[in-house]
């Protein structure tokens, strides 16, 4: 059975491709949740002429997506992390975090897009991001997640805080 997709369906194809699927998988599932339609002829027609339209906009954003594929290769994305041994992670680093830590270099991603091998990090080391921009467009990020020394980061958290309150203080009451 072909059908159409409506939406990007993950292992299975992006919007507006059509697909062979198993009878029932397109019927019980992909045409009931509205993932998909029927690939009959006239709508293999109304598909086409979509696509025709689509075009010029689509050369346009890819052509945005190999500009932000360039400035995500440029970047040195570090993730501090609390360890427990040195090496094992206390949690783990996501792809939710990953946007996070794009987001604070200026990039805004959705973590949907971002696969991690494995789904998660779970030790230090240097890692490689699957960030996909486009259809037709995936760029490998690499990463590197480091250990947090808590000893010293909770040290100069507690001398900085004082300092910037008395200082505060003094100059209020002046």
């Amino acid at each position: 059975m072909e059908v159409i997709l409506k939406k990007d369906v993950e292992n299975l194809g992006f919007k507006d491709d059509v697909v062979a699927v198993k009878n029932g998988y397109g019927r019980n599932f992909l045409i009931p949740q509205g993932m998909a339609v029927m690939a009959t002829p006239s709508a293999k027609k109304v598909l086409a002429e979509n696509l025709r339209q689509r075009a010029h906009r689509e050369a346009k954003v890819l052509e945005d997506a190999k500009k932000l594929a360039t400035a995500l290769e440029a970047m040195t994305i570090k993730i501090i992390a609390k360890t427990a041994d040195g090496s094992k992670l206390f949690g783990s680093v996501s792809s939710s975090d990953l946007a996070e830590a794009f987001a604070k270099q200026g990039q805004e991603l959705e973590s949907k897009f971002i696969k991690l091998d494995g789904n998660t990090v779970k030790r230090i080391g240097k890692y490689t991001a699957h960030v996909r921009l486009h259809r037709s467009l995936v760029v490998d990020v690499p990463f590197e997640v480091a250990a947090e020394n808590t000893v010293k980061a909770k040290a100069e958290t507690v001398e900085v805080a004082p300092k910037a309150e008395v200082s505060t203080e003094e100059n209020t009451a002046e």
